[in-house]
């Protein structure tokens, strides 16, 4: 389920309906669902599948409409002190699902919200397929108030180092950042947000089979295109988009 330490592992949505965000993901990245059990009386819990292995998860909280990066750390309740001793905040404290994992959720300093998560001893880590697999998590885009001071940040708490800067004329620098992999490409971007984004955040991009016939989909499952299809370095094709309860996400794929 999880990626070496410093690196995101999982992803969640939050959402107001389950039952049609499941169906309108499903149709559009090509991921199937299952509901598992809630434990110790909590709410039941869905993952997004490919073939039998969880790539994300979906909750019912529709005060939080959104989507949520979880990274690895080796010790939640070490890395939740040092997150606020950098500027961050806390939201939820460190929490135990039995057998599975401790986390908590957290904010930088700029106000992006994260959750970090150490896995249960007896956690199961299936193999799961790699990027660009259609379902997989393609890239992480951060959209911050302080584009030098948010890269300080992930890069003091996760080891995460520069690769390099593209600039982007009016809209700034665009700054792709690697996780520890190594990855020439990198794993993720960052880039000062636009006036009209509330709050910092996070974005995640889905890969998928075309970005032709993956925006069919989002219009007919009833979500938005908000940007795009725009081809970015490296040949890829992404979209920004809204889906149905009013989450954003974003799909890439190296097929036009």
């Amino acid at each position: 389920m999880f990626s070496p330490k410093g690196k995101f592992a999982w992803y969640e949505l939050m959402t107001s309906d389950t039952k049609a965000a499941g169906e309108f993901y499903s149709y559009v990245v090509g991921w199937s669902t299952q509901l598992m059990p809630g434990a110790d009386g909590s709410p039941p819990y869905t993952t997004f599948n490919i073939g039998n292995v969880g790539m994300a998860g979906m909750l019912h909280l529709p005060q939080h409409t959104g989507w949520i990066g979880y990274i690895h750390v080796d010790d939640v309740d070490a890395h939740v002190e040092k997150f606020v001793e950098a500027g961050g905040k806390l939201w939820k404290p460190p929490t135990d699902i039995p057998e599975m994992l401790r986390f908590a959720v957290l904010s930088d300093p700029q106000g992006a919200a994260i959750a970090i998560f150490t896995p249960h001893q007896a956690m199961p880590t299936p193999h799961r397929p790699a990027p660009p697999t259609p379902g997989t998590i393609g890239w992480h885009e951060l959209y911050t108030t302080d584009l030098d001071g948010g890269f300080a940040f992930y890069s003091k708490l996760f080891g995460w180092t520069k690769v390099n800067d593209m600039d982007m004329g009016p809209m700034g620098l665009y700054r792709i950042f690697d996780e520890g992999g190594h990855n020439q490409m990198g794993d993720g971007g960052m880039m000062k947000k636009a006036p009209q984004m509330p709050v910092s955040c996070w974005n995640f991009y889905f890969d998928v089979d075309s970005i032709g016939g993956a925006i069919e989909r989002v219009k007919a499952g009833g979500g938005k295109v908000l940007n795009g299809p725009m081809q970015v370095p490296g040949r890829a094709w992404i979209i920004n988009a809204q889906d149905p309860q009013g989450a954003m996400f974003s799909l890439v794929s190296g097929k036009e």
